[in-house]
């Protein structure tokens, strides 16, 4: 299992952009799957069924070991490739895309529609989203009211992720800390309350945090 690890956001989306007349729009999905890819796939061929292409590439699996681009009657090695190569620069895994064209009647030439289904499927990623899924221990950890705005405060303020704060007899924060950190996790909560916070130890599992998707 991965320490951590980027994908896509887990709902799709799409962005359109219009390049020399020709509407380019990339969708974009969170897949686990090859069938799950391709039944994406071919549920985008038949909502734009008439397109002039749609073209698709996917990566999946934990060392990448599925990848599959498609040209979809575009020239060979001009739209399927470019979509992929962009994933991958991008370090994304789990996540398969379809750009749409609808040809504007001017021929863009192989470099142009590298270009073209390159920055679609960019664009595409940045209006979707990234998140970096990293393993965390959840930690369940309680204080008296007086400790709250301390806490909150210091907690807000860490690389932890404070999932929920339960307002019961005490405060509960459920926390998440990086996997192999949890006993300097455990130490710091410890010096913090002088000793007097309850920490119980959670499940592991992954929590998505919002990257910025920049490289072209």
């Amino acid at each position: 299992m991965l320490s951590s690890y980027f994908t896509v956001n887990q709902d799709s989306g799409s962005h359109e952009i219009v390049i020399q007349k020709s509407r380019f729009i990339g969708t974009i999905k969170r897949v686990e799957s090859e069938t799950e890819a391709q039944q994406f796939i071919q549920g985008m061929k038949k909502k734009y069924h008439d397109a002039t292409h749609n073209c698709s590439a996917y990566i999946i699996g934990e060392h990448d070991q599925i990848q599959k681009a498609n040209d979809d009657g575009e020239p060979s090695g001009t739209a399927g490739v470019p979509i992929l190569e962009v994933l991958k620069k991008q370090h994304l895994k789990d996540t398969a895309v379809v750009v749409t064209r609808y040809f504007g009647g001017i021929k863009l030439g192989a470099g142009g529609l590298i270009r073209a289904y390159g920055s679609s499927t960019t664009e595409a990623l940045k209006a979707v989203g990234i998140v970096k899924r990293q393993l965390m221990k959840g930690f369940s950890v309680t204080v008296d009211y007086s400790l709250l705005g301390k806490f909150e405060n210091e907690l807000r303020n860490s690389e932890h992720i404070v999932e929920t704060i339960n307002y019961l007899e005490n405060v509960e924060f459920i926390v998440y800390v990086e996997a192999g950190t949890e006993n300097n996790f455990e130490e710091w909560i410890i010096n913090l309350s002088n000793a007097k916070a309850t920490v119980l130890p959670l499940e592991v599992k992954y929590i998505e945090i919002p990257v910025e998707s920049t490289k072209e």
